[in-house]
């Protein structure tokens, strides 16, 4: 099995930012790296979790909705993996930094978050993502296809 790129660099040397961890035929997976690595803060479940909602709302009602695979939560609670289908580079960064956008901006109900479309619907907090996404803006801001490939 061919391993993932994010497993071929050394974590202490990573920074926040996305990049292109796996290539597999017309589907690109892009990891949002949020925080540092082994640095001892990693995000919060529930801010990461309403983080997830809004971004996977944002992006599936996107003008790139049919381009959208799935966006979740890395195991090691440093960002989320990001998994698109026939979709430039280009086009995927710009995706990512709109989103940060309206997460930031969010104001409101966290869309899917009731018992019935939710298996974990309590755990939510709004603050928590909105800083998570604003945290991201200047990081990803000027972001190009370059910046797509992890430094070994």
């Amino acid at each position: 099995m061919k391993r993932i790129a994010s497993f071929e660099v050394n974590h202490d040397k990573l920074k926040p930012g996305m990049y292109t961890s796996r290539i597999d035929g017309d589907i690109t997976t892009y990891d949002i790296r949020m925080v540092y690595p082994n640095a001892g803060t990693y995000i919060e479940p529930a801010a990461g979790h309403t983080f997830e909602h809004l971004f996977a709302t944002y992006a599936r009602n996107s003008r790139f909705a049919d381009s959208i695979i799935y966006c979740g939560p890395m195991g090691c609670q440093t960002g989320f993996y990001f998994l698109v289908r026939d979709m430039k580079p280009s086009d995927a960064i710009a995706l990512v930094q709109e989103s940060m956008a309206f997460i930031a901006a969010y104001e409101g109900e966290i869309p899917g978050a009731s018992r019935i479309e939710c298996g974990n619907y309590l755990l939510h907090d709004l603050a928590g993502a909105k800083k998570l996404a604003s945290s991201m803006i200047p990081v990803l801001e000027g972001w190009k296809e370059e910046n797509l490939i992890y430094e070994k």
